[in-house]
């Protein structure tokens, strides 16, 4: 009898350490900081319909937006988990091509542009 008892205790004893030992925390994103600036810049240039957006072919940018300033030299594409990026420059803007696919367009940072 005081065997079973013993063991009752433990086992209330050791449950009660486990739900005590599991927590959950929340986290509170309300005060979080603004994006920098040129994150809101990026966020806007997805939105905008006058420059290329991702999935668009490289036919598709060359026929929508006419040939590029500069094409840049490729990189990449030496093993199938680094494929080929290229690189169009465009007045303002720059486009990436993940293969013949776009896969971003970043405006040119002003303070570099000459």
């Amino acid at each position: 009898m005081i065997r079973k008892s013993i063991l009752a205790t433990m086992s209330l004893l050791l449950g009660a350490t486990l739900v005590g030992a599991v927590h959950a925390e929340t986290l509170d994103t309300s005060a979080a900081q603004p994006k920098p600036h040129h994150a809101r810049k990026h966020r806007a240039m997805r939105d905008d319909a006058s420059v290329p957006t991702r999935g668009m072919s490289m036919a598709q940018v060359e026929r929508r937006f006419g040939a590029p300033t500069e094409k840049l030299a490729p990189a990449g594409g030496d093993a199938p988990r680094h494929p080929t990026i290229n690189r169009w420059r465009y007045a303002g803007y720059t486009v990436y091509f993940e293969r013949n696919r776009v896969i971003d367009t970043v405006y040119d940072d002003a303070k570099t542009a000459s």
